[in-house]
């Protein structure tokens, strides 16, 4: 916009890149205190702090009049959505039957695409104001949709029963699960938890009377060696999920579009707001299916699909088969783009989010949550610089970087992912608990096809009891 570049100055490309990526670098060091926070206080107001912290540093941004009020702005936005994002989704995982829990969960991807897809076109129309109002009207709006986050978390939305059962307070607990209306079969799962481990809760609870060496201490408790595993694979998965090049897309879809041929302006927003419209629009029935598709199988085929369109981008690049006038390398640039956010959109994007939370026992599920968050905003830290680095010194580098994290997540998620679809929290549990054993695990649908590929080669009775195995076997243990 040319009113920021009035009031805030001209932006080199590695300017470009520090002043968006800001954001996520203080984010990770708010992630980093949440799950203490959330432990500590609770999962409602540790939403609230952190809305109200981003509230503050929304308005700052833009009453800004100069970059360096910007960027500090920008780090205090940072702070603030790393102290509450990554709470939402152990609250819902924490109130949520297991039957409904990824439907739920999804609610918070459906209302982030939409905020994406408002932004885009608010932005799209403040550009035509002549003043600076353009670009500060939309921070404004941010602060203040902040605040009434904030009073809602505070005044509405009860305490996570389980978070209240882990604390002792037994009969704040019931009244919460009455009012959420959770069957008793899942009350009966907490209490067995709760008798599990009834010395963690003793000591959260005499949490203020410790000395201060013993509470820092408490908060590495994610590296205990009954979260490990969890944890490991959950920090994984969040900080490969940016390593799919999503934020890269999404930070500068201008500037890919443009790179593509669009070389309107007005085109190339617009181009961008199409992208948060289809973003938007296949959330829909991700979010519909979030608990008929398995987790396992829509991580490994969304990032088949990933690595598919990164790597055809690339290639086009490379081949310096697109240009800016001519040819239908671009649109197949474009389409390619397009393609890529559906399939991340309908299978990473929310899915990584709740398994990553799921898996944690509760005494650590804040906390390691939490750390995942911060790896999820470190790495889209880096994404974010060296994006358009990249872009400036090389048309087709990062995306065959983007496609080669993608296929690297696969491998490993097809290794070590069970399944946790429809199963209690108690029970995922319970499955990381097993001492000894890896998870090896591979699609239903890729698993029959090998199975008949192989009853090919098999006789009548061979092929009978492979069969067999495939119904009865869905994760096969082996020895690590």
């Amino acid at each position: 916009m040319p009113s920021f570049v009035k009031a805030i100055g001209p932006l080199s490309s590695t300017l470009h890149g520090l002043v968006i990526s800001s954001v996520l670098l203080s984010a990770a060091v708010g992630s980093l205190c949440a799950g203490s926070l959330s432990d500590t206080l609770g999962r409602t107001r540790a939403i609230a702090i952190g809305a109200l912290v981003f509230a503050v540093g929304a308005a700052i941004e833009a009453g800004s009049v100069n970059l360096v009020m910007f960027v500090f702005g920008r780090a205090i936005v940072g702070i603030g959505e790393g102290l509450f994002f990554s709470t939402p989704v152990v609250y819902i995982c924490e109130i949520s039957p297991p039957q409904k829990r990824g439907l739920l969960a999804y609610t918070m991807q459906i209302l982030v695409t939409l905020g994406l897809c408002l932004g885009y076109f608010i932005s799209y129309g403040t550009v035509r104001i002549p003043s600076s109002l353009s670009w500060r009207l939309p921070l404004a709006l941010q602060s203040v949709t902040a605040i009434l986050m904030a009073a809602a978390s505070s005044f509405y939305l009860p305490q996570s029963p389980r978070w209240l059962t882990y604390k002792g307070r037994r009969d704040e607990a019931l009244a919460v699960w009455d009012q959420l209306g959770v069957l008793t079969a899942e009350r009966e799962k907490d209490d067995e938890l709760e008798q599990k481990e009834p010395t963690t809760a003793s000591r959260e609870l005499a949490g203020r009377n410790q000395p201060w060496k013993q509470q820092v201490a408490s908060a590495f408790k994610i590296f205990r060696k009954d979260g490990r595993k969890q944890m490991a694979l959950g920090v994984f998965m969040m900080g490969m999920q940016q390593l799919s090049g999503i934020d890269g897309v999404l930070y500068y879809a201008p500037l890919l579009f443009q790179q593509a041929g669009l070389s309107s302006t007005k085109a190339s927003f617009l181009a961008s707001g199409v992208s948060a419209i289809v973003i938007f629009a296949v959330t829909i029935p991700a979010f519909l299916f979030a608990d008929q598709w398995n987790r396992r199988s829509s991580t490994s085929y969304g990032g088949l699909g990933v690595f598919a369109c990164m790597t055809i981008i690339g290639s086009l690049y490379a081949s310096d088969s697109v240009h800016a006038n001519e040819g239908g390398g671009r649109w197949v640039v474009i389409v390619a783009i397009y393609i890529f956010l559906v399939f991340y959109c309908m299978t990473w994007a929310g899915g990584m989010k709740i398994y990553a939370s799921e898996i944690q026992p509760v005494a650590t599920r804040a906390g390691a949550t939490s750390l995942a968050q911060s790896a999820n905003c470190i790495t889209n830290f880096l994404v974010a610089l060296t994006t358009p680095i990249f872009l400036a010194s090389s048309s087709f580098g990062v995306y065959f970087l983007f496609g080669g994290a993608s296929i690297l997540t696969v491998i490993v998620c097809t290794i070590f992912m069970p399944e946790t679809r429809g199963r209690s929290l108690e029970a995922i549990d319970e499955s990381f608990r097993q001492p000894n054993v890896i998870h090896f695990t591979m699609p239903t649908t890729f698993r029959k096809v090998m199975s008949r590929v192989a009853s090919r080669y098999q006789g009548p009775e061979s092929r009978v009891s492979s069969t067999s195995r495939d119904v009865e076997m869905d994760t096969l243990a082996v020895p690590s």
